[in-house]
């Protein structure tokens, strides 16, 4: 008997005695988690009209954040999902047809928005965890991002490559409720490698918006297969994929890049980064008013105030990778400069060959740098801005992310003619409970395994704690083969310890 016992307690009650050994025995065994039988296991506890064609979905009694102030929040509310649309948010809704979603206990939010991944590195995992940017003389830099991976692994992608690397990054954020993302896939080595590129998206089922950027060989038809890939799979606007062209400033022929993505009506997204000399190009297009509210400028670290104030004045958008800004060398995460000059701003994992895509990572790292630089400034006695809100933090991972890929009429908020993409986080898990701030428990003290419940578009993809629909130890297989084939044939030894 613990202390939260009486004399009248029997022992098989007691909170902290019990027998889980006598309990188990007979039990069947647990399956696996994600293979096949556990995803069967899940969905025969998913609730009866779920998943129906035509049958609306109540998400009922949940803790609402809707990132939508004229919705505005409940601590216990109720959302309606009608097809692939929010239909109803509020205190309590009357829906008797509805299939019903106990929502208890759960956090329920719009799903996270990832602005800048490259997931064509998926398999290249871990391998950079030490490294930096650019080489910089040292021993320890000679495995660096640029001679590595961009000139050295990347070279040696073939379509099946690049397909079951997107596909299984994409599903693995699925799994961390990012329910949108911009693959940056700088892998355009041929149309076909593109094509796999889209197939990858497609068939993981999120919400992704393709980024259409450079490539390398005798294949390569960058920037001008873009007319021939949006004509093919781009020119709906009623599907979960869009497309956005990329625009490098530090190779050159940009200004062709940027002509075809204007040409096209697309967003022109460009890593902006001071390690690379990108300064004075950036304040020559500033100069000649090349700036606009199509923009995304991924990092901006090293840029003059007058690269700053142009693309303010133009109503461009800053996509921060916060944690890889700070582990690689591309400066100093340009936080408060981009609040300052009151930009649109979001957030992104950039690469997993160094750095987890999961996004309470990037919310925890926004909030902690921009406060760790307030309060010091606080304590020297120096005039200091105000601190990030873990709400503030949530709005940048959700509708901050949703205004840079033009998608804020479809996604980002839960507000009723949206798409529903929705995320139900659990706060009665041990590492949460019990709630006293929905915000700050999201921001501060939750990771991916508080993902309960995924819906993309109305559609169920993660229930309970498990992924539907994949066969993730086939999938892992084919990662792994693709692994195998990428070190080989950039002629890297793998090294599990390396330093």
């Amino acid at each position: 008997m613990c202390r939260l016992c009486t004399t009248n307690t029997p022992r098989g009650a007691c909170p902290t005695s019990h027998d889980f050994m006598a309990e188990a025995a007979g039990t069947p065994p647990l399956p696996d988690p994600g293979t096949l039988d556990a995803q069967n296991a899940a969905a025969a506890t998913i609730p009866a009209g779920v998943g129906e064609e035509g049958r609306r979905i109540l998400l009922k009694g949940g803790v609402i954040l809707s990132m939508d102030d004229t919705v505005g929040n409940f601590a216990v509310g109720d959302v309606l999902i009608d097809g692939n649309t929010i239909a109803e948010v509020g205190a309590t809704i009357d829906a008797p047809d509805a299939a019903v979603v106990d929502a208890v206990g759960k956090i329920v939010m719009p799903g996270f928005i990832d602005t800048h991944h490259h997931q064509f590195e998926t398999a290249l995992r871990s391998q950079l965890s030490n490294g930096i940017l650019v080489p910089d003389g040292r021993p320890s830099s000679v495995f660096n991002y640029y001679e590595t991976i961009l000139q050295k692994f990347a070279m040696v992608y073939r379509p099946e490559d690049v397909y079951i690397n997107i596909l299984y990054g994409s599903i693995a954020q699925l799994d961390a409720g990012v329910t949108t993302v911009m693959d940056v896939s700088q892998i355009h080595h041929s149309p076909e490698h593109s094509d796999a590129a889209i197939e990858g998206l497609r068939d993981a089922g999120r919400r992704s918006v393709f980024g259409y950027f450079e490539g390398w060989g005798d294949e390569a038809r960058y920037p001008q297969d873009a007319a021939r890939i949006r004509e093919r799979y781009f020119a709906a606007s009623d599907q979960l994929m869009t497309m956005v062209m990329g625009g490098e400033i530090y190779l050159p022929g940009y200004d062709a890049a940027w002509a075809t993505g204007r040409d096209l009506d697309l967003p022109i997204a460009l890593h902006v980064v001071g390690t690379f000399g990108m300064q004075a190009t950036f304040d020559e297009l500033a100069a000649s008013g090349q700036f606009g509210p199509d923009n995304i400028f991924i990092h901006m670290t090293g840029m003059s105030e007058t690269g700053w104030k142009a693309a303010a004045d133009a109503g461009a958008h800053v996509s921060l990778s916060v944690p890889i800004e700070m582990h690689m060398r591309h400066g100093e995460p340009p936080i408060q400069k981009a609040i300052d000059h009151g930009m649109s701003m979001s957030l992104s994992s950039d690469v997993e060959c160094t750095m987890t895509s999961d996004f309470f990572t990037q919310m925890r790292s926004l909030v902690s740098l921009q406060r760790m630089h307030a309060n010091e400034q606080a304590l020297s006695g120096a005039d200091y801005p105000e601190l990030l809100t873990t709400m503030e933090a949530l709005r940048t991972a959700t509708m901050g992310g949703a205004e840079g890929l033009r998608l804020s009429g479809k996604t980002g908020s839960l507000t009723p003619g949206k798409e529903a993409d929705v995320i139900l986080l659990d706060a009665d898990a041990i590492n949460v409970a019990p709630l006293n701030n929905a915000a700050g428990a999201v921001v501060t003290l939750m990771e991916r395994t508080n993902v309960d419940t995924v819906f993309v578009a109305g559609k169920l993809k993660k229930w309970r704690g498990q992924l539907l629909g994949f066969d993730l130890q086939r999938l892992r297989a084919e990662l792994e083969k693709s692994r195998d084939h990428l070190f080989a044939a950039a002629e890297i030894e793998r090294d599990l310890f390396a330093n």
